[in-house]
């Protein structure tokens, strides 16, 4: 039974459009405060940065170099210092990148809006319209089927928002095996380097880790996507990847078996951190799945009851 088959599918349109909206307007909430929160760790690493270029300013010329010469360390401190700056550099480098595709991020949404705005004011009139019709029916099943379809709209909704969420899941889960795996190489490269590897060991270890730096910046962008869709679920996360250290880079320059245990610490402290954060995310794509299933039985419930209701008697 359906009073105005054209006027009911303008609503399911003016009803998609308007939930496509407010999911929008929850990715913008949260794009705004990954804005805010990568912004204030920016301002730290870029004064950070400046400390570091002025210590090394300090060692190439002034009263400092004037002391490192004098105690013979001056060569040792200024390659350690410049290797600082480059750490500090890459590190704010990456921090903005990642800024910049936040806020792209954030403009592509507001576009979006512009264009979505308009469809809860002509949703609300469109169903104000269909419950004049309903009003002026004498069909009693015509209420039940008006609220199976809305009820319809929603767990198709959610189902679509869960899916969403999932695949950023899966994608950030990915991001995660990738920093994962070079790190387990550079811990395997740690433990042959502490044992007399030398310098193919210092290479081999050199190479993973600085692959590892990169592939960490790719595994937040997925987090930042994967927390994004979760918080349009209703699930609050902020997941942030734990800093690869890169001063394992500087300690190449001090390789003794000190420095080696301390690398290896290092690593494993990193690596331990990643999979912990990969197990988080791992569960709670498990979450995302059984909640998808729970979905898809009450839409298959729904549409049961709406074939009974349309059966010719």
């Amino acid at each position: 039974m359906t009073l105005s088959p054209e006027l009911d599918e303008q609503l399911r349109e003016a009803s998609g459009r308007m939930r496509r909206a407010e999911h929008v307007r929850r990715l913008r909430a949260t794009t705004a405060q990954q804005i805010a929160d990568v912004r204030e760790t920016l301002a730290d690493l870029e004064f950070e940065l400046v400390e570091e270029e002025r210590d090394v300013a300090r060692l190439e010329g002034g009263l400092s170099a004037v002391l490192a010469r004098l105690v013979g360390n001056r060569e040792e401190r200024l390659e350690r210092e410049r290797a600082e700056v480059v750490v500090a550099r890459e590190r704010v480098d990456g921090h903005r990148a990642r800024l910049a595709r936040l806020e792209a991020d954030a403009g592509a949404a507001d576009a979006e809006l512009v264009v979505l705005d308009p469809a809860s004011r002509e949703y609300a009139r469109l169903l104000a319209e269909k419950e004049r019709q309903l009003i002026r029916s004498d069909d009693p099943l015509a209420r039940e089927l008006a609220d199976l379809g809305a009820a319809l709209n929603r767990a198709s909704s959610d189902t679509r928002e869960c899916e969403e969420a999932h695949r950023a899941g899966q994608g950030a889960y990915e991001a995660l095996g990738v920093v994962l795996r070079l790190l387990n190489s550079a811990r395997t490269a740690s433990t042959f380097d502490m044992f007399g590897g030398g310098l193919l060991a210092d290479v081999f270890e050199h190479d993973k880790l600085t692959s590892a730096d990169k592939a960490a910046w790719h595994a937040q962008r997925a987090l930042d996507v994967f927390s994004r869709e979760l918080a349009d679920i209703g699930i609050a996360a902020g997941p942030v990847m734990p800093k690869v250290d890169t001063r394992w880079f500087v300690d190449t320059f001090f390789d003794n078996i000190i420095s080696d245990v301390l690398k290896h610490q290092r690593i494993e402290k990193t690596r331990a951190e990643v999979e912990k954060l990969a197990r988080w995310v791992r569960d709670t794509c498990a979450y995302l799945k059984a909640r998808r299933a729970q979905l898809v039985a009450e839409t298959s419930r729904l549409l049961t009851r709406r074939e009974e209701l349309l059966r010719p008697a």
